[in-house]
């Protein structure tokens, strides 16, 4: 009886894609973000590999919450100290750093392990339009999610 033999890609080529956020539900949005970051969307998916590409996401201050959430969704940390729960709310955060938002959303939808660390670095968001990457000439991603109305 012949074995078959698991062929892994010896070298990944990645691609920069550009995600305009303008309007756009951060959950939708920080889905479609985590399967570009892992490389799910190529053949050469291996979940033990970082096959995934780069996403630039401009415009964070302009994402949105579904059906009035807005008031509800509240982010927490903890110091590790007695009495060191910080809480602070979507609209307040959106309007500090809006740039979290999206981080924290695509964060928790990666592997949380030393790969999932190293797909999360090829994440890059920023508040406004401009971002520094124009020389690695990123594509638009056109996510296919409606925007939410406001």
């Amino acid at each position: 009886m012949k074995l078959q033999r698991t062929h892994l890609p010896t070298s990944v080529e990645r691609t920069w894609w550009l995600v305009d956020a303008t309007d756009l539900p951060v959950g939708r949005l920080a889905s479609e973000v985590a399967k570009r970051l892992r490389g799910k969307h190529k053949t050469i998916f291996t979940p033990h590999l970082d096959t995934g590409d780069y996403v630039v996401v401009v415009n964070a201050e302009k994402v949105r919450l579904t059906a009035g959430k807005d008031s509800a969704k509240v982010y927490r940390r903890h110091s590790g100290y007695p009495g060191g729960l910080t809480t602070v709310g979507f609209r307040r955060m959106r309007a500090l750093r809006p740039q979290r938002v999206i981080e924290i959303a695509v964060k928790g939808m990666l592997p949380h392990n030393r790969i999932g660390r190293r797909m999360y670095g090829k994440l890059k968001v920023y508040a406004g339009e401009s971002h520094p990457h124009q020389p690695q000439n990123p594509q638009p991603l056109e996510l296919g999610i409606r925007k939410v109305e406001v």
